[in-house]
């Protein structure tokens, strides 16, 4: 089954095996090379109504990803990124302004 790039976009990620929700695709990376898909990019939460800095993105490679259906794309990451979908990384205020 072929799936288009903007079929691919907005589909929901879920992490198969934590069963967190990781976000949806916002963006992809591709190789320019050999035309292939290198990456998922799931953009991070917005903050105060897009007033202040947003969560770190996601990104997912390729080879992580178990099965791509009509509304969500399952994928299988290991333990450590699984913190990911959180993002509660404390930050100071000051940085927050300058980054």
């Amino acid at each position: 089954m072929n799936c288009s790039i903007t079929e691919l976009r907005n589909k929901e990620v879920i992490n198969a095996k934590t069963g967190c929700r990781l976000g949806c695709v916002s963006d992809v990376e591709i190789d320019t090379c050999s035309g292939c898909i290198v990456s998922i990019i799931i953009w991070g939460k917005g903050k105060c109504f897009g007033l202040m800095p947003r969560d770190d993105d996601i990104k997912i490679c390729w080879k992580d990803i178990e099965v791509i259906g009509d509304d969500t794309i399952l994928v299988c990451c290991d333990e450590a990124f699984s913190c990911c979908c959180n993002n509660n990384r404390k930050r100071n205020f000051f940085d927050m302004l300058f980054k």
